[in-house]
């Protein structure tokens, strides 16, 4: 395999111009969108109520010698 000792040139486009405002506007739209979208998800919920404290449970102890 031979290596080739040029160099490659790359030559980009002037009219094409990066433009980052527009990029961070778009995506802050984009948040203020699914932002929003949460918040009605919040405002449409309804409260549950709480679930009653279970009843007590008895259990047997072990005690160190074995017996119950």
């Amino acid at each position: 395999m031979t290596m080739k000792k040029q160099q490659l040139e790359l030559v980009f486009d002037e009219s094409a111009t990066f433009v980052p405002v527009l990029r961070h506007t778009a995506r802050s739209r984009r948040a203020a969108w699914w932002f929003e979208q949460m918040r009605r998800v919040v405002d449409a919920a309804f409260d549950w109520q709480a679930a009653p404290p279970p009843r007590p449970e008895q259990i047997p102890l072990r005690l160190a010698g074995g017996h119950a």
